[in-house]
């Protein structure tokens, strides 16, 4: 039998003030219950919407003011083990600004402030993204490298607890390296997998564009910048393998884009590649595409690959949120992938275009791209 909603039963109830503070002090939101959840605001407004990030659906969902009260509620229906990202619009007199939930704490924090997260029911925090104690912490050191093409980078440069110069070590270059570090906590990620073996001692570079935009949208100096400047240069103050398969270029949205071109422009260099909600914009006629003028030459690319796919890696991780837009231009590149012999592994999930996302992959693709000791040989 499914349990009324608990919005309904403080409706049949009677929605006095006494039983609204209680109902408010005794739940948690919005309220989860199986596939549906309720959102619930507390104050004066002439008008409140939700705002949302699922593709697909109406982005603007009015909320419904309980008649002689300042509750208001919508009730949506939420699949399981959903990650959904919100504000409201709130409206009063000719004014309106949105804002996060104040009846939720949780919130996702990215490079432009930060959102209330809706937990559909069967989703949890990846316990390996929160500090492990037992785990030794790596050294997070500056990265400054001055291109004769593209000027003067930073970064960082992350080396394994156990780092020894003794030794040679795989090699990940990440876009966007400092949003990585900040909003995916990336390097807790990689202290807790190392010390759980599930990935190997790794060295990682994290990397950034002050203009990524144009950079990371298949750009032949980019591409030469990664692979002919920056790797050597790694190579010469650290101890790197020298082989394919243990290098890998990563990123997301944009940041994909620039990882999978670079590879494709220097194939076999880089032997893993972790591609997360790439934008891969294409056309079926014509050349431009519905996304805007941005997006020309990375149509451009994506085109001339879906007329001649081509093995640039070994093995290539793909993920995306199925509440993303790209989700139909991310699943129509898998089989165009698979048909070159690389190795291919895609993962949906059911969240939006954001970091949260792309945090909760790492585990499976850091893992499935670079094996831990116990199982992981380089041939």
């Amino acid at each position: 039998m499914i349990a009324p909603l608990k919005i309904d039963q403080l409706l049949k109830a009677g929605p006095t003030k006494s039983r609204i503070d209680a109902f408010i002090a005794e739940n948690k939101f919005p309220i989860v219950q199986g596939e549906q959840a309720t959102f619930v605001f507390r104050g004066q407004a002439d008008k409140l919407i939700l705002r949302h990030w699922i593709y697909g659906l109406e982005s603007a969902n009015e909320l419904q003011r309980v008649p002689e009260t300042d509750l208001w509620h919508l009730t949506l229906d939420v699949p399981p083990r959903s990650r959904v990202e919100y504000k409201y619009e709130i409206h009063r007199g000719s004014k309106s600004k949105w804002i996060e939930d104040p009846l939720n704490p949780n919130r996702a924090r990215d490079p432009f402030g930060a959102n209330s997260v809706l937990q559909g029911e069967g989703y949890e925090l990846p316990e390996w993204t929160n500090p492990d104690p037992e785990a030794r912490p790596g050294i997070l050191e500056p990265l400054k490298f001055d291109s004769p093409t593209v000027g003067e980078r930073h970064g960082h440069i992350y080396l394994p607890a156990r780092f020894r110069r003794s030794r040679q070590y795989p090699l990940l270059v990440v876009h966007d390296g400092s949003d990585y570090l900040k909003y995916t906590q990336m390097k807790t990620v990689l202290d807790n997998l190392i010390h759980r073996l599930e990935i190997p001692d790794i060295i990682v570079a994290f990397t950034d564009s002050s203009d990524r935009l144009r950079e990371y949208g298949n750009d032949v100096t980019h591409a030469h910048f990664v692979t002919e400047e920056l790797l050597p240069e790694l190579q010469r103050l650290l101890p790197l393998i020298d082989r394919p398969q243990a290098r890998g270029l990563m990123g997301a949205s944009f940041g994909a884009v620039a990882a999978f071109s670079t590879a494709w422009r220097y194939p076999r260099v880089w032997g893993r590649l972790l591609l997360q909600s790439g934008s891969f914009a294409f056309t079926d006629i014509g050349k431009r595409n519905h996304r805007g003028p941005l997006f020309d030459r990375v149509v451009e690319f994506i085109n001339n690959f879906r007329d001649q796919p081509t093995a640039m890696s070994e093995r290539v991780f793909v993920s995306c949120g199925v509440y993303e837009s790209l989700i139909y231009e991310n699943r129509s590149l898998i089989p165009l992938l698979e048909t070159t012999g690389m190795e291919v592994k895609f993962v949906e999930a059911r969240d939006g275009h954001n970091w949260e996302n792309w945090r909760d992959r790492l585990r499976e693709g850091l893992s499935w791209l670079f094996p831990g000791p116990l199982m992981f040989v380089y041939e």
